[in-house]
């Protein structure tokens, strides 16, 4: 499951890519939380939450991101941003994935606020 997820997360980097943004870091780590990719489109900083359901059984890929998972992704934003030093314009988007491949993509730009 693991490799799933990575390789979901690169399928999304690539995707956002060729969208024209650029990744930044991939799986930044801190005690608050995670975020799975870290872009750039154009001055706005923007932190992505990648999903990857195969199967409509416990609900789609967009349920699966709860109110405590937009929290800890919202105070590992604040850890990064704090780590940077400055504060740019920022949002939040989800990439969620029902297969793997790019006809499975769905990009939600502005998914969700800190």
């Amino acid at each position: 499951m693991k490799q799933d997820g990575a390789r979901a997360e690169a399928l999304a980097a690539a995707f956002l890519e060729r969208h024209g943004l650029r990744v930044e870091e991939r799986n930044y780590r801190c005690r608050q939380g995670e975020i799975d990719l870290v872009c750039r489109d154009g001055p706005t900083l923007v932190f992505v939450e990648v999903r990857l359901r195969r199967g409509g059984g416990f609900g789609g890929a967009a349920e699966s991101i709860t109110s405590r998972k937009r929290h800890r992704v919202t105070l590992a934003a604040q850890h990064y941003l704090a780590k940077l030093g400055k504060l740019p314009p920022c949002r939040f988007d989800a990439v969620l994935l029902s297969g793997m491949d790019f006809e499975a993509i769905e990009w939600i730009r502005d998914a969700f606020t800190a």
